[in-house]
């Protein structure tokens, strides 16, 4: 492999870590502080029985992000899901930190698209699966 190949691998999974780890510590937070987060999701109109629903897919998302497994799926799912917590949670922008918050979702969810269309790279399940 060229030193040119090499450091797009290392990159794209950097890139692949970065973009996980919204959703990692996203889910940590559920998880310590479950009960406020059901309080929020109330407070949107959201069933808080969607909230273990929610903490397995940022989760596994996030896992298969990580280690480049079914990342094309898992990308589309998470750039889906962040779409929708644009629209429901970020959608109000009254003041420049919400703009900018909205903003951020979007540009994550640009990353999980581009991951969905590429795919993972060569530093993944997904090639190493594609090779045997």
């Amino acid at each position: 492999m060229s030193a040119k190949a090499q450091s797009t691998a290392v990159a794209d999974f950097v890139a692949r870590l970065f973009l996980s780890s919204i959703f990692v510590y996203a889910v940590i937070g559920k998880i310590t502080n479950y009960h406020a987060t059901a309080a929020y999701m109330t407070a949107f109109g959201v069933s808080t029985a969607l909230l273990p629903v929610v903490i397995v897919v940022e989760l596994l998302g996030s896992l298969c992000l990580i280690f480049g497994f079914m990342t094309r799926i898992a990308a589309a799912v998470l750039a889906v899901f962040s779409l929708a917590a644009i629209v429901i949670f970020h959608h109000v922008l009254n003041n420049q930190a919400a703009i900018i918050v909205a903003l951020a979702e979007l540009a994550f969810t640009g990353g999980l698209m581009q991951l969905a269309i590429h795919g993972a790279g060569c530093i993944s399940i997904d090639h190493y699966r594609r090779r045997t």
